[in-house]
């Protein structure tokens, strides 16, 4: 069973900056894309931002471009969203998700982690 696990969720300051890692228990990562997604309280989930498998195509929700800033390492098969210029409604638990082959089914699963928060308030 894949895995994937969030983590550097924090309370910041507005201006202030993070970056959430999601590791992804899974020997191969490279030839999927993989993002982020977000949801804040009573809202529903909200598209952050994805990176193509090769990491060369980056894509954002337009509410980040300029402040967040995706990338990833398919040697530790590992995401980052480094997060610039916090705002506080940016509070939300992040998500990082990726949808990956299934062998079995012959289809794509979806995958997802449980999370990270993200404060940020004065």
């Amino acid at each position: 069973q894949v895995q994937l696990v969030e983590s550097g969720g924090d309370s910041v300051q507005p201006g202030g900056s993070l970056t959430l890692s999601c590791a992804v228990s899974k020997n191969t990562l490279e030839n999927y894309s993989i993002g982020w997604f977000r949801q804040a309280p009573g809202k529903g989930p909200e598209w952050v931002s994805t990176i193509n498998s090769n990491g060369e195509s980056t894509y954002y929700f337009d509410s980040v471009k300029g402040r967040f800033t995706v990338s990833r390492d398919n040697a530790k098969t590992t995401l980052y969203l480094q997060m610039n210029s916090l705002k506080p409604e940016d509070t939300a638990k992040y998500y990082c998700t990726t949808d990956l082959f299934d062998g079995v089914t012959g289809s794509y699963k979806p995958y997802w982690g449980q999370g990270t928060q993200v404060a940020v308030s004065a």
